[in-house]
């Protein structure tokens, strides 16, 4: 019999997708990386990693560079290749986290979605499974490998793929608020979401293919801050943290 004590601990999801920003990486208002917000992030995964949780995380690029940057600005740069060097610099977010997380004797493999052998794992979704039973935490760069695709739909993606419990993504506010926290301090924050509700006021969550893709397939979204420690150990126990979006039609509740 099971004491309390080992239920507390207990994840309430078994295996998660993670999305991280590039800019989680580096310090606030600045770019590149800053190995303490990695170690910092890398130290919370691990704990949650511990109680049981299998976790796959999917970084972004950036704080290094965005695709989108070059849009209209650059004749010379088509837009297809600007989103590939995007794809790149997740690859090179990855490997910092990597070694940030294995310094904690965390277990990680790197899997790309764009070939290159010398430094990461190919993703191939049955591998990546048997990484996840196998307690390792993978870490996915490269996006879905395709231009015009952003990493926030390659983690709604991973997350029907590998069969999730939820996708989670980390970010600097507590959650989904009704405008912008940073600039509007009178916004809203949501306790409990719909998908369409997140569709109808255009709230900043993810991007529209990303909620699409959730939304057709039922795979539930946890948006939290990820700056708060703890909060992704919370995040697996399934404590009240962030907002939680659904297929479920309720009233937009505020925490």
């Amino acid at each position: 019999m099971t004491s309390a004590a080992e239920q507390t601990t207990r994840p309430t999801f078994k295996r998660v997708v993670l999305k991280l920003s590039g800019e989680s990486l580096s310090h606030a208002g600045e770019r590149g990386i800053g190995m303490e917000e990695v170690v910092h992030i890398a130290s919370q995964i691990q704990q949650a990693q511990q109680l049981g949780c299998q976790i796959a995380v999917v970084v972004g690029g950036g704080n290094i560079l965005r695709g989108a940057q070059f849009k209209g600005t650059s004749a010379s740069i088509q837009e297809a290749t600007a989103h590939y060097m995007g794809m790149l610099a997740t690859v090179i977010n990855a490997l910092a986290l990597q070694d940030a997380l294995e310094s904690l004797n965390c277990a990680t493999r790197v899997m790309s979605a764009i070939r290159m052998d010398g430094v990461a794992e190919p993703y191939i979704r049955r591998r990546a499974h048997r990484h996840l039973e196998k307690g390792r935490t993978i870490i996915l760069a490269a996006g879905t490998g395709s231009p015009f695709v952003t990493t926030d739909t390659a983690a709604a993606q991973r997350a029907l793929e590998l069969e999730a419990d939820i996708l989670m993504k980390a970010t600097r506010v507590d959650g989904v608020y009704s405008d912008d926290p940073e600039r509007n301090p009178h916004a809203v924050l949501y306790s409990e979401l719909d998908y369409k509700t997140v569709r109808e006021r255009n709230l900043r969550v993810m991007d529209s293919t990303a909620i699409a893709q959730c939304m057709e397939h039922n795979m539930p979204i946890l948006v939290f801050n990820f700056r708060k420690d703890g909060n992704i150990q919370r995040a697996v126990r399934g404590e009240k943290v962030g907002t939680r979006i659904t297929s479920k039609p309720v009233p937009p509740t505020t925490a």
